[in-house]
């Protein structure tokens, strides 16, 4: 793999152990890890990448999605409801997916979100309709270029049996467990610099059994991968485990062994302060979803105490259907504005909003070897345009999430160029594009 150096750039935040901020810089990319960072640095053989009027960063991490549903953005009848509206709504229409949809709308949301500044995304499928599988999505990470964590999410109780998905929707739970072990075989990699690990990942607590939760995690384990779930995202989900359950949602995830460093939960909106300080001593992580939440109406989820507690937070952009977009930069700054909104201006900077992104994601998904700008790292990193019109006047470029752009102009993925002057390149765009509307369009007439 050949040399890149990334030359001159207005400043290098680092996001490393020392969080150091390096004006006019370079960054010496080798094998697919960082080998060099400092000012003129030697080119050699490198490809020059001239990075004036740019801050680089680590490239961004979602520890959230759905990627089947940028297919369902803006659906009516569900544009004003609240989450279990919500997915009663769209179950009907995601019933009717199929290994294409999947596919599709995979590729459009990983370029999305690459053209945000994302080099690693999680993903959390929990239908599988129509011979869909996990790998449908995994072929589009690859196609892509971006490091990817997809969960094998599930659902087994369904309307009859008192859960929330209707009966065609839900599996049969040996048959969930067995092909987890199935997609773990043929795709996790544990090892640094892994461009995919696997994670098992019933969807929620109103939509799978205690059995299959619990199940899941002996799995897991075994495995040696992590555990990922919904977990407290509204005042509906707090009502229906205590009806249902006789406890709050740390309770009963402590219960089934859903707490642990390798253990994520989405949302965590409800959360109070015997859950943060279980999940602080327990070393579980959150992935926060600021801007799916205020379209749910779920509320503000607790980050400022959530840090403060040493718990473990990353981003998630969430499914793009409740989103009902798939910018990672956008949570970010939708992250900062929250917690001002809730405990004043100086609770969150554009700084530590942005570490979340990076570095916190990173933590959150057990990946020690990204998130960061350091020598023996993963060449993840993301080089954003300070000179146009966002920017402009501004008396710190760094602050990228209060005065900047929140698309990329260059994205390096491994040390692969995964965006080059604003566009994907590895696949025609446009052209997915089109048949992703010809999709949603079929599925809204069907």
């Amino acid at each position: 793999m050949k040399e890149i150096l990334i030359r001159n750039a207005h400043t290098v935040i680092t996001m490393d152990d020392q969080r150091r901020e390096l004006i006019n810089s370079d960054v010496k990319i080798k094998g697919g890890v960082i080998v060099e960072i400092g000012g003129d640095l030697q080119v050699g053989s490198a490809e020059i990448i001239n990075a004036n009027g740019c801050v680089v960063t680590p490239g961004l991490v979602n520890t959230h999605h759905h990627l089947y549903q940028t297919l369902t953005r803006a659906v009516p009848g569900g544009q004003d409801a609240l989450l279990f509206g919500w997915l009663q709504t769209l179950y009907p229409i995601w019933s009717k997916f199929g290994p294409e949809e999947m596919r599709i709308s995979a590729l459009v949301g990983l370029a999305e979100l690459a053209l945000s500044g994302c080099t690693l995304s999680s993903d959390h499928l929990y239908l599988f309709p129509n011979g869909s599988r996990l790998d449908d999505t995994i072929d589009a990470a690859m196609e892509i270029g971006i490091r990817f964590h997809p969960t094998r999410g599930s659902m087994s109780i369904g309307e009859s049996d008192g859960g929330l998905p209707p009966d065609g929707l839900v599996e049969i739970e040996a048959d969930i467990l067995k092909d987890c072990i199935r997609v773990i075989d043929k795709f996790h990699d544990a090892r640094d610099g892994a461009m995919v690990r696997v994670g098992i990942a019933p969807c929620s607590p109103f939509s799978v059994s205690r059995d299959l939760m619990r199940d899941a995690a002996l799995l897991a384990r075994d495995k040696g991968v992590m555990l990922h779930t919904h977990l407290a995202e509204n005042d509906e989900d707090i009502a229906y485990s205590l009806e249902k359950f006789g406890c709050r949602p740390g309770q009963y995830a402590e219960d089934l062994g859903w707490t642990g460093d390798d253990v994520w939960h989405a949302h965590c909106v409800k959360l109070d302060g015997r859950e943060i300080d279980l999940f602080a001593k327990s070393r579980t992580g959150v992935a926060h979803c600021p801007c799916s939440n205020c379209r749910l109406g779920s509320g503000i989820a607790p980050v400022r105490a959530l840090r403060d507690a040493d718990v473990k937070v990353g981003l998630g952009v969430d499914g793009s259907a409740s989103n009902d977009a798939g910018n990672i930069a956008i949570e970010a700054r939708q992250t900062m504005l929250l917690q001002r909104v809730q405990n004043g201006a100086d609770a969150m900077s554009a700084r530590e909003a942005l570490e979340i992104a990076t570095r916190g994601g990173a933590q959150v998904l057990g990946r020690d070897d990204c998130g960061q700008l350091a020598i023996g790292k993963r060449a993840d990193i993301a080089i954003w345009d300070v000179s146009g019109v966002e920017s402009a006047g501004s008396w710190d470029p760094a602050a990228l999430l209060l005065a900047g752009p929140t698309k990329v102009r260059d994205l390096f993925v491994e040390g692969r160029q995964v965006v080059r002057d604003g566009q994907i390149t590895a696949i025609d765009l446009p052209r997915i594009i089109e048949r992703q509307n010809k999709l949603a369009s079929n599925l809204a007439t069907g």
